[in-house]
This record gives structure tokens, sequence and C-alpha cells, in this order.
């Protein structure tokens, strides 16, 4: 019987460069999945159904919610966005990682289903690296950037939640960093349980 698959969730300030983070691993690494949410928000241009996110309506979200469909979801202006749990649970039977990069709100919501889940928080080195990166991006004016940094401020109260804390210093490092993390999870003994039974039963003639 093949490995299962572990559940690793990547969350972060804003400007903490995670977006990129998780594209870039996934990128090269084909045992890991990345995790496509569910969305009632209108496709932009571009996006594709089943690759960019599962488009449906209003009533099917909340469908989805009251059938437990759902690892998490959240509603974020006006519009609800969760991660399908068929997926997730496809993908990790599969032997496959799968990556979700979400909110601390949705983290903490698939720490509670999921106690293997494996929660990452990227931030970048200080709090002047982070408003530096926020700006540079000279897509959001002053207030805006000020509101993601007061957002920042409340998130942090939070962070020991998360089970590594990962540094975007330098991006290599930080992606080869991820990795290992991944690859150290499938090492705690929650994630081993098939294993550790079978060793078990094993014992049990030479006890």
């Amino acid at each position: 019987m093949a490995e299962k698959g572990v559940l690793i969730v990547v969350s972060g300030f804003s400007g903490a460069g995670k977006g990129t983070i998780v594209k870039r691993i996934v990128e090269e690494n084909s045992n890991y999945a990345l995790s496509i949410s569910m969305t009632t928000r209108e496709p932009r241009e571009g996006e594709v159904e089943g690759k960019s996110y599962f488009f449906v309506s209003k009533e099917r979200f909340e469908e989805a919610i009251s059938n437990g469909e759902l690892v998490e979801y959240a509603n974020y202006v006006g519009n609800y966005y969760g991660t399908p749990r068929a997926y997730v649970d496809r993908m990790i039977s599969q032997g496959r990682d799968v990556i979700l990069e979400i909110e601390m709100q949705g983290a903490i919501q698939v720490k509670t289903r999921f106690p293997d889940a494996v929660l990452i928080f990227v931030t970048p080195p200080d709090a002047e690296e982070l408003k530096r990166r926020l700006m540079s991006r000279g897509t959001e004016d002053e207030a805006t950037v000020n509101k993601r940094m007061h957002r920042a401020f409340e998130e942090s109260a939070f962070v020991d939640r998360y089970d590594y804390l990962l540094i975007n210093d330098d991006l290599d490092r930080c992606v080869e960093e991820l990795h290992m993390l991944i690859e150290a999870s499938h090492h705690v003994p929650g994630c081993s349980a098939g294993l550790l039974k079978k060793i078990n039963e094993q014992l049990q003639i030479y006890a």
C-alpha cells in the first residue's frame, strides 16, 4: 500500500512572498499538489475552471458547507472561498502531498479538522522589509499598505499556533527549506499510523 501524502498549509503576512514560494515548489516537485479552491465569485480573464478555481453558485457553495464537503471556508468581500475536501482526500490517498495556500482563519479550521496537517507561516525577516515589499508592488496606495501592516500586527499574535516559521529572506533557500519541512513531516508518528500499526502487530508475536 502506497504511503499517504501529507496536508501542508502555508500562510503568511500579505507581502511575505508565500504565493511565489508555493508556485516555485509546486513547479519543481511533481509529487506536490496545489489545492484548488471553490469560489462563488465570477471568473476573471484568463482563469480556467478546475485549474484556477472551481466556480460555483452561492447555493451550491452553501450546500457544500451543509454537507461537510469543505476542509475550510471563509466569506471575503461578499464571496465565498473554500477548499473542497474530496480533492484533498483523493490527492493524499494517491500519495501526493497537498499544499493549501490560505489565510490564517482557514488554517486554524484545517488544523481542527485535520490534526496531522502541518501549518507553516511565512514571514520576511522584519517589519521594515515587509512594508518595503508591500510598497514595491506599486499596486496599492500608502493607506492600503498601512491597513495591511495593521492586519499583519493582528495576525502576529496567532503565529504561535503554527508548527513552523519560515523566514523568506532568500527565495531559493526558502523554497529548499519548505521542501525539507514537507519531507520531515512524513516522519511524524501521526502520519505513519499504518506503519506503526503493522509494527505493533508484528511485536505481539514476541510479546
